[in-house]
């Protein structure tokens, strides 16, 4: 006999327009050769799928993810990060901290631009100074607002002097954050990049692809492949065709569950598959009367089950979480109080709180969503599970320019979103917990006050020891685990679907680009 559970994931959740959509999508996929003349690959050039075109490729102001991940192909950073996201030595072979305010890099002798001008500390100090100077505007200027003064001490040593202790500047400072541009460079950076990384940008076409090829000169090792063709493909059928088809090589993070196990039977596409850093929570809005009582938050928590969630909508395709910060992080708590399902324990606290139910219901709440199809979907499983301990959930669902326009400026009882990338650096505590910054000044939308927070993440953001750090971050963790101004529900895979004439394919948690560093086409010369 099946679960209440299962029943409504096999019933409900997955209803039935939503299964013949599924079936249709896997017919016209196993079709698909059938009415498709064979490909020919170039031996030559790794084709990729991705889901939508740069918006800007220099390093200094593009934000979305594919400029950031292309853009760190073209670019190099001063630091890098490793597998658990510790800043590691990129451009800067090595640096020293003299005291809190002083960051003195020594950059790698003999690197060069692709035009083939040396990499100098001139360079580096004109990267940060045209952001902070105003040359170029961006809204990256702010990461670097507690930079006083960059000196280029000699050619191969340049020095950051703060304003005041700010230990987040060297992740600022490290992979996709920002890469260093020839000096001079201003808005022409974003139509020809200039870089010194290990590929060099050939051609791009808004909204059809992106052509880069093999740096041989690279300081590092150069890559394999001489050639890196991304192709964008807004639709995600479509992008699976193409795999299908043979047309394409790599598609990471950019198809359905439902499509990547239907693709693992393809004999000639493999799937890679490695835990991610991308957070899905669900926020509130501590203003509100019903949910500024900490027991209604912690009833929530504990009427709602995850696990079924990942299993059936997201098809296993993640891991539960318990904080902002990834597994990965060297500053994550695996200690923080943890809200099992139990529906029980979520009565009692509603019970605790003066709201009793009243023919089986306690109140109403609305949750904001945006029209993508896994949040309605999952907005529905919420909608069941908190049903069941007498909270009635009414879902309403916009357009996402219009739902985030609503998140920023607090319109909301309570929302689901994702973190893609930002929560990987503890510094995001304080862009989203800390009580100076209530929108517009950060990303806090749910007026979430605690002065003993504030107060950890003031003395973390200036303590230069990791160590003590991970110590105010760990409390930090397990107070928000409380407080619960979000629950974090899960961390979502990275899978990275290739054909089998791609090898060498290495995921990190990030879901960046850097396999294409490592990557081989089988025949290439």
């Amino acid at each position: 006999m099946l679960s209440s559970v299962g029943y409504f994931f096999r019933r409900a959740a997955v209803p039935t327009w939503f299964r013949l959509a599924t079936a249709f999508l896997l017919l016209t996929i196993a079709a698909f050769p059938l009415l498709s003349c064979s490909a020919h690959p170039d031996p030559e050039t790794m084709v990729m799928i991705i889901e939508s075109s740069p918006t800007n490729l220099d390093p200094r102001v593009g934000l979305d993810a594919q400029s950031e991940r292309i853009g760190d192909l073209i670019f190099d950073d001063l630091l890098t990060r490793d597998q658990h996201l510790n800043v590691q030595p990129g451009l800067a072979e090595r640096w020293e901290i003299p005291d809190p305010q002083t960051y003195i890099f020594h950059l790698h002798p003999g690197v060069k631009f692709h035009d083939g001008r040396p990499l100098t500390s001139r360079d580096v100090k004109w990267t940060f100074d045209s952001l902070l100077q105003g040359q170029v505007r961006s809204t990256k200027t702010a990461a670097y607002r507690l930079v006083r003064e960059i000196e280029a001490a000699d050619e191969n040593t340049v020095v950051f002097h703060l304003k005041e202790p700010f230990a987040t500047l060297l992740w600022n400072l490290s992979d996709g954050a920002i890469g260093i541009v020839p000096y001079g460079s201003t808005s022409e950076m974003s139509q020809h990049p200039i870089g010194s990384g290990p590929f060099r940008f050939v051609s791009a076409e808004q909204d059809k692809e992106i052509i880069l090829e093999r740096n041989r000169d690279y300081w590092r090792e150069p890559p394999a492949i001489s050639r890196v063709r991304f192709v964008v493909v807004p639709d995600a059928t479509t992008r699976a065709l193409e795999l299908r088809k043979g047309s394409a090589d790599i598609a990471v993070n950019a198809l359905t569950p439902d499509m990547v196990l239907t693709l693992e039977h393809d004999t000639n596409l493999e799937v890679l598959r490695a835990p991610g850093t991308v957070l899905s929570y669900m926020a509130f809005n501590l203003r509100d009367p019903i949910l500024k009582d900490v027991r209604v938050r912690q009833a929530i928590a504990c009427a709602i089950d995850r696990r079924p969630m990942i299993q059936y909508l997201g098809r296993g395709f993640a891991r539960l979480a318990t904080s902002v910060l990834p597994p990965e992080s060297w500053a994550f708590n695996p200690e923080v109080s943890a809200y099992a399902h139990d529906p029980e324990r979520a009565r009692q606290l509603l019970d605790a709180a003066g709201y009793p139910a009243t023919n089986g219901v306690r109140f109403h709440l609305t949750m904001k969503s945006s029209t993508e199809e896994s949040t309605r979907l999952m907005a529905a499983v919420l909608q069941q599970q908190l049903r069941e301990v007498g909270i009635v959930l009414d879902i309403r669902t916009f357009e996402f320019a219009t739902f985030f326009s609503d998140v920023t400026r607090g319109a909301f009882q309570f929302y689901s979103l994702r973190w893609i990338g930002g929560n990987e650096d503890p510094d995001i505590f304080e862009y989203i917990f800390h009580s100076s910054k209530f929108p517009p000044n950060g990303a806090n939308r749910g007026y979430y006050a605690n002065p003993r927070v504030d107060v950890l993440i003031d003395q973390a953001r200036a303590e230069p020891d990791q160590k003590l750090r991970k110590q105010l971050y760990g409390e930090i963790q397990q107070i928000l685990a409380e407080d619960l101004p979000y629950i974090d529900l899960w961390y979502q895979d990275n899978v990275l679907v290739h054909s089998r004439r791609a090898r060498n394919l290495i995921l990190n948690p990030s879901g960046n680009y850097d396999f294409l560093k490592t990557a081989e086409l089988s025949g290439a010369r």
